[in-house]
């Protein structure tokens, strides 16, 4: 089950991602501004938001196999469908209709390792596929660079299309909603799914009288504090899934096979801090029995820690240097998404796919302000004279700023207010 998720979450980065590194040549060949590329990057966020939150209660509701099948083949379609865009508006629209497909990936899949792993496992098992999207991420733009190079950027998302469609089937066949399920499944994997503490509120389609209890929901502090963090968190991350290439050839002056390695060192960052953190999570609950206030202590340093990184990137000189500690930045920013999986998951109760999709909705503000912030930014700045690294890394300044906004939040989740099963029990 872990290796369908990893490949899953692997693939939606590479196809998320790749469009950041074809920018350039994109926004060349129909003529684009960096204002028009934002809205391109944005409207992919819209549509995610949109439809993030209805497709994790239609994966609680009807189960993870059709749903999951359903995103991967929409998603993989219109990530072809990009490389036919013709002009601006057909462009926004595929993108549009792209996240509409990605959405509810992530709170289905957090479902799954609920369903199929122990609560001591969890963490570990979260971070693993947080990771292999970050793998995912960063081979992203070297991959495109080099396939772009190749066979034109048309025909790179068709090429990147592929892996999703061949995943789908391979899924669909195999895949079913719990462990016990799965045909000819052992008794030991029978067994160990009785043991998962919420196996049997999740185990098949919820009983028709399980209606969300929304006021607990959206009255439980801790949801808007992680809401407000993942906004914040993804301000930064879409800056570098992308934006960061562009950067570096219009800002550094660096050369695109050269700008695609940059890119997936910083992202590769990423990757590093997500499977880390995985493991650091089960080992902070064991060393602290499970005290909330873990949460709080590893959320804040480490972002704090990564606002100072990412300052320094902005000061250094040499390209790689620079790219080196952006890769640390989002390293420790990106590695409380395993923490964030983990508070959730705590909190919600049977709702989980629900609750995370609502809580990863929350920061699709952040990621779609980020995305056309920079391509008006830049504008703006070329407009007023200002080019090269003049131009862009003022911009880094306000990452900086928004980031550390997030890491406050931190400082008070409690992971003891928990989101009560029905609206009654919280009146």
């Amino acid at each position: 089950m872990l290796a369908f998720l990893c490949a899953l979450s692997f693939v939606l980065y590479l196809d998320r991602v790749c469009i950041g590194q074809a920018a350039n040549s994109i926004s060349a060949d129909l003529g684009l501004s960096n204002s028009q590329m934002g809205w391109v990057h944005g409207a992919f966020l819209i549509a995610y938001g949109l439809f993030e939150i209805p497709t994790g209660w239609w994966g609680d509701r009807y189960g993870s196999r059709r749903v999951l099948t359903r995103i991967v083949v929409w998603w993989s379609l219109f990530t072809a469908l990009t490389g036919a865009a013709l002009g601006f508006g057909v462009l926004v629209l595929t993108r549009f209709l792209f996240g509409a497909g990605e959405a509810g990936a992530y709170p289905n899949m957090v479902r799954t390792v609920a369903r199929w792993f122990p609560l001591a496992e969890r963490g570990t098992a979260q971070g693993i596929v947080i990771t292999s999207a970050q793998l995912g991420g960063a081979l992203a733009p070297a991959m495109a660079a080099y396939l772009i190079a190749g066979i034109g950027w048309r025909l790179t998302f068709v090429a990147f299309s592929l892996l999703g469609f061949v995943w789908a089937i391979a899924f669909y066949g195999w895949y079913r909603d719990t462990p016990a399920e799965m045909r000819g499944a052992p008794a030991r994997l029978d067994s160990a799914s009785r043991d998962i503490p919420d196996a049997r509120d999740m185990a098949g389609p919820p009983p028709t009288h399980a209606d969300v209890p929304w006021r607990s929901v959206l009255t439980n502090p801790n949801v808007w504090l992680l809401g407000i963090f993942q906004s914040c968190s993804s301000f930064l991350s879409y800056m570098f899934m992308s934006w960061y290439p562009t950067y570096l050839v219009r800002g550094r002056d660096v050369e695109e096979l050269t700008t695609g390695w940059l890119a997936s060192l910083v992202l590769f960052g990423s990757a590093v801090g997500c499977l880390a953190s995985g493991f650091f999570n089960d080992w902070l609950a064991r060393i602290t029995h499970r005290h909330p206030a873990r949460f709080r202590v590893a959320g804040f340093t480490a972002t704090t820690l990564a606002v100072a990184a990412l300052l320094v990137s902005v000061q250094c000189e040499s390209p790689f240097a620079s790219s080196l500690w952006a890769a640390i930045a989002f390293l420790l920013a990106i590695s409380q998404q395993a923490t964030l999986w983990a508070v959730t998951t705590e909190i919600s109760g049977p709702h989980i796919g629900v609750v995370f999709g609502l809580i990863n909705s929350m920061g699709v503000p952040g990621g779609f302000i980020s995305t056309v912030f920079v391509g008006r930014f830049v504008d703006a700045m070329a407009a007023r004279g200002y080019t090269g690294r003049a131009q862009w890394d003022p911009a880094f300044y306000a990452y900086a700023a928004v980031l550390a906004l997030g890491g406050c939040c931190w400082l008070l989740v409690n992971a003891r207010r928990k989101i009560a099963p029905h609206d009654s029990t919280h009146a």
